[in-house]
Formats: C-alpha cells, structure tokens, sequence
C-alpha cells in the first residue's frame, strides 16, 4: 500500500529555531510536537516519498495527523453516479452555460428544462439560476420537488449581490419560499425588501454579471451538486442543506449564512361557543 499524503491544501513547514509546524487547509499553522522522531522523515512520509519502515514515534505522528483529518483519503474520489447524472438547467444562460460545462467535467449529464415544467422526465436535480431578483411566484412548483426526492437548487442576483440557496434534497430542507421568508424576518427593512422584489424598480446603467462573477458562481454550485451526488463531505461550518450563500460581485468575496425550513403555522383553533 502507497503511504499516506498530506491532504490537498495541508502542508508541512519547518520553522527556523521551532521545528515543524502544519498549515491546516483553513490557513491555521499548528505547532508539530515529534519528540524523537526525525523531522526530515516526517516531512519525507508525509509527502509520499520517505521510507514506510517502522518507527513508532513517527507512526505516532501519522496516526494524529490522519485523526486530525489532515491525511488524503485512501479511496479515489468517487465517480458521479449513474442515476443521478440527469441535471435539468433552468435560467439565464449567462449563468447556466458556464455551469453545464463544469457539470459535464463532473460526470454530470446536464439538460435544458422548461419552466412551467421543471420535473419534465424525471430528472435527479433541478437547478434554476436567475440574473436578477425571483420573479413573485415563479419557483413555487419547483419548491415541491424535493417533495419527490428531486434535488432543488437555485441562485439569483439582487443588484451587485449573489444569493445561492441551499440544496434542497427531500421534505423537510429549505426551499425558496422558506429563504425569502426568513431573509424577511432577519432585516428591519422587511417592508423594502418586500416591494424590491414585487418591482416595480426604476435602474440606471445595468449591473451585469461578469464572466469571472458567473464562473465563480457555477463552480459553488457545481461543488454542491457533485458533493451531493457522490457524498463527499463539504467544508465549511454549515452543511449545504442548510445554508445561504451570498456573492458580492464587486470583489467576488462569499459569505455563508445558516437558515432553517420555516414551520408550517398551524390552523387557529376553532372557537367554542
């Protein structure tokens, strides 16, 4: 069996006068305590090129790094299943074009859909992505997809500002209506967000996504799709069913923000007489 690696984007460095230190894959430096281990055998084991003789301290280190999760995986990546690889492509094609190429390079089979229907031939995904705010209505029928265990995906812009949803895979996950709903309730300015969306909107010169914007864009959405397909776990704090992203295309910078389904409000009680 080959040895073990550094995870992509963990590395080793040796720090003059201090020994080791790993840069972890969010930028952290940790401090590597090798006690009587060999330094230059550590660096050299952990980048696949040293030697797998045994040495218990140096199978110390490895075994924590591989606890830690800072080891690549044994097993390839898996491929893009089979029946999963129908993707239905809804939108502006500024957005979808770009997308579909990145699908295609992940094993995905990605198709134009039509809007009125959206679930037209079963398709194991549905992603729908708009250059401008959602029109009112417009993505109640696809909400009920995951209904079906059809995956929902979506995105649109709001001026210079991206909003990518969460995936939703089955009952009981995020759907759009449930974003617009707690994006309400998190803004004191609910009554102008409301109307922003309703229109009417007067604008001046267009804001318009550029090709690096919109590559960007289809490369997170494209993640989240092939992480869904193939179930390889996501990085960040917030699992994709369960948060919203948000794109400042003035200097392409993503915030992740966490949201929940909102309950269904119960019926009021009959009163008694």
């Amino acid at each position: 069996m080959p040895p073990r690696q550094l995870a992509p984007g963990v590395e080793l460095v040796g720090v003059p006068g201090r020994g080791l230190a790993v840069r972890t894959a969010g930028g952290e430096f940790l401090t590597v305590r090798t006690a009587s281990a060999d330094p230059d055998a550590l660096l050299a084991r952990l980048s696949g090129t040293g030697s797998t003789a045994s040495d218990p301290e140096l199978e110390r280190i490895v075994a924590a790094f591989a606890s830690a999760g800072y080891l690549a995986d044994e097993q390839p990546p898996a491929a893009w299943p089979a029946l999963l690889r129908d993707v239905t492509l809804l939108g502006d094609p500024v957005l979808t074009a770009p997308l579909a190429d990145r699908l295609r390079a992940a094993g995905a089979e990605p198709r134009p859909g039509t809007p009125a229907e959206p679930a037209a031939g079963r398709p194991a995904a549905v992603v729908w992505c708009l250059d401008g705010p959602v029109p009112e209505g417009l993505w109640d029928t696809a909400d009920r997809l995951p209904r079906r265990h059809i995956a929902w995906l979506r995105c649109h812009r709001e001026g210079l500002q991206a909003y990518l949803e969460p995936l939703a895979t089955g009952p009981g996950d995020v759907t759009s209506a449930h974003v617009r709903a707690r994006r309400l309730a998190a803004t004191p300015a609910h009554r102008e967000l409301a109307a922003y969306w309703t229109g009417p909107r007067a604008t001046g010169v267009p804001a318009r996504l550029t090709p690096p914007a919109a590559g960007l864009i289809a490369a997170l959405l494209a993640d989240d799709l092939t992480r869904w397909a193939t179930g390889a776990p996501g990085p960040g704090p917030y699992p994709a069913r369960r948060r919203l992203r948000r794109v400042d295309l003035r200097d392409l910078t993503v915030t992740e923000h966490p949201v929940l389904p909102v309950p269904d409000v119960a019926a009021a009680p009959a009163s008694s007489r």
